[in-house]
């Protein structure tokens, strides 16, 4: 029993050493012959399939906690379409004055700052020295004309250090614009 033990473990080793095009090629041999066909699985890979589901089940409630605020405030936007093959980490919602009223665990991830530290400021205050002028005022002129935009800005986090952050942002709207949500990622 020992040496079964001891072999599953190198074997678990081995396999958590390769890259995905190696396991896909030796996954058919990694079966039992008994009648009960089992796959034996690396733990790098369960974490690695258990990360991705997480993701996927974060940015399922981040949209329906969106959805919510959609219910609401009944927006008239078509919800599905704006998250509809996008790729972001960040969402953070603004009223009509631009003062954030939420932001998705993605924020504290991306800037540093804690999520109640951002709720009532303007998106800006992740701005700096160094951020464009004229990126800023393409997104003021969007945000004025209700239109979507997509820009990359140079954005600060809580400890200075910079990063560009790609930020598409939308137009909420019931009869007028009431409120923007920017789905952002580092670029």
């Amino acid at each position: 029993m020992r040496s079964n033990l001891a072999n599953m473990k190198c074997l678990d080793l081995f396999i958590s050493s390769q890259d995905e095009q190696e396991y896909n090629a030796i996954k058919p041999l990694l079966t039992r012959s008994e009648s009960i066909q089992l796959p034996i699985m690396s733990f790098d890979l369960y974490i690695d399939y258990f990360s991705d589901e997480m993701e996927k089940l974060n940015r399922e409630n981040d949209i329906n906690t969106i959805k919510e605020f959609a219910s609401k405030f009944q927006w008239t936007n078509n919800l599905d379409n704006i998250f509809k093959g996008e790729t972001f980490e960040t969402i953070v919602l603004t009223n009509i004055k631009q003062e954030i009223l939420w932001v998705n665990d993605g924020f504290k991830k991306m800037t540093g700052f804690n999520k109640n530290f951002a709720l009532k400021k303007k998106p800006s205050f992740l701005q700096g020295k160094d951020t464009c002028k004229r990126t800023s005022a393409r997104i003021r002129e969007k945000i004025l004309q209700n239109k979507p935009f997509k820009e990359i800005v140079l954005n600060y986090r809580e400890d200075k250090t910079a990063y560009e952050c790609e930020i598409k942002g939308f137009p909420l709207s019931y009869k007028n614009t009431t409120h923007y949500i920017a789905l952002e990622r580092v670029f």
